[in-house]
């Protein structure tokens, strides 16, 4: 065993560059499988995490989503349904939003944003205690033409940045900012890209009470779904229409949405793997050329009394240690690509996705590797050892 890890060790030294090439190979694919997967830990942690931070949240809209179609809004709410909400067992608050897209002006520049109207004292219920103020203060009961923006709408959307007590025009009116909200991103980024203002300027600037959104708090999470489907059936009796509220609980969003992260994954796996198809081949290549090249010194082994099983597991331990130290290799470009690819995002988007990197990815990334190597280095490994000793060794 010794001598033939040391014979190995030889051959790998002596052809250190071939080895060196296919080991990256094997790095590339094994580091892109880590990367990607890696990533898509970090993007479903981050977004069920938003998320569970709003599990007694109940979001009710007048439209159905599907995957096929996205969201299709069928109509509004009134304050009857909203009054019927209330009353449900188990709701502790409800709010109806008034909402739609609008041109902003400032300065000059004019935009088309989405305004949204609440009650100023219903805020905890849209926001509850995730949302903070970056500067300012919030809408207040007897606030006229005032309004609170989101942080891109602030610093982005408009070539001046815009600060507390500036003007916007929105829909013609003036309006004063009162408060800046801070960076949301992730689910909840469309919170950066809006402006909030008091129901009743809403109600002045859309020219109706008609409610787009409801936003339901509960008192106990665990009767989410038994509320879900009573705020549907009450609502879509008072519109004598069926299917026409969707009450979306946070419990159902994250299933739906790791649905759709675990089809992303294997996806993301499935392009990876191209690299490690080709790295297969890449390692069976140079184990052929090897064979090849050693044909007389496997002669000469075989005439000295080496068996098959020995000239099988020589060729198998050299794929197979060109596999192991490229699948280290790939482990550790993999990470630094994650760590990298997450800081990029960060950096260009505003958006947090940390690269989660599991010890048991790393684990079968390694794996992986050794076997990948194992069973492409088979076919030449079993060539050699089927060899006839004389035809081997008088060969040129």
């Amino acid at each position: 065993m010794k001598d033939a890890f040391l014979l190995v060790y030889r051959n790998l030294k002596e052809r250190k560059a071939r080895a060196a090439l296919t080991g990256l190979g094997i790095a590339i694919g094994i580091g892109a499988v880590i990367a990607l997967t890696s990533l898509g830990y970090g993007m479903q942690e981050s977004i069920t995490g938003q998320l569970s931070e709003m599990a007694d949240v109940i979001i009710v809209m007048p439209g159905r989503m599907s995957l096929e179609t996205g969201y299709l809004e069928l109509g509004s709410f009134d304050e009857r349904d909203l009054r019927d909400v209330e009353r449900i067992s188990g709701v502790k608050e409800a709010a109806g939003m008034l909402g739609g897209m609008q041109e902003v002006e400032y300065r000059g520049d004019k935009i088309m944003i989405n305004i949204v109207g609440t009650e100023p004292r219903e805020m905890s219920t849209v926001f509850g205690e995730v949302v903070k103020l970056e500067e300012g203060r919030w809408l207040k009961e007897n606030d006229h033409r005032t309004c609170e923006i989101g942080h891109r709408v602030a610093w982005d959307y408009f070539d001046d940045e815009i600060g507390q007590n500036d003007r916007l025009t929105i829909n013609g009116s003036k309006f004063r900012v009162v408060g800046v909200l801070e960076e949301q991103g992730g689910f909840r980024s469309n919170v950066d890209s809006e402006i909030y203002v008091t129901k009743q300027d809403a109600v002045d600037i859309f020219q109706t009470r008609d409610i787009s959104k409801i936003f339901v708090r509960l008192w106990d999470i665990e009767d989410a779904e038994r509320i879900a489907d009573e705020i549907e059936e009450r609502i879509d009796e008072n519109h004598k229409l069926d299917d026409f509220t969707s009450a979306m609980t946070m419990g159902s969003a994250i299933k739906a949405l790791e649905d759709v992260l675990g089809i992303l994954q294997v996806f993301l796996l499935a392009i990876g793997s191209i690299s490690l198809v080709v790295a297969s081949m890449g390692i069976m290549n140079t184990t052929l050329m090897a064979v090849m090249e050693r044909t007389h010194e496997i002669g000469v082994m075989k005439a000295i009394g080496a068996k098959n099983r020995n000239i099988l597991f020589l060729f198998l331990t050299e794929a197979g240690l060109v596999s192991v130290v490229g699948g280290v290799a790939g482990c550790l470009l993999g990470v630094a690509a994650a760590k990298g690819i997450s800081f990029g995002i960060g950096a260009r988007f505003g958006v947090e996705i940390a690269a989660i990197v599991k010890p048991e990815v790393l684990l079968a990334g390694v794996a992986v590797a050794l076997v990948v190597g194992v069973l492409s280095g088979f076919y030449p490994a079993r060539k050699a050892s089927k060899m006839s000793p004389v035809e081997a060794v008088r060969y040129e």
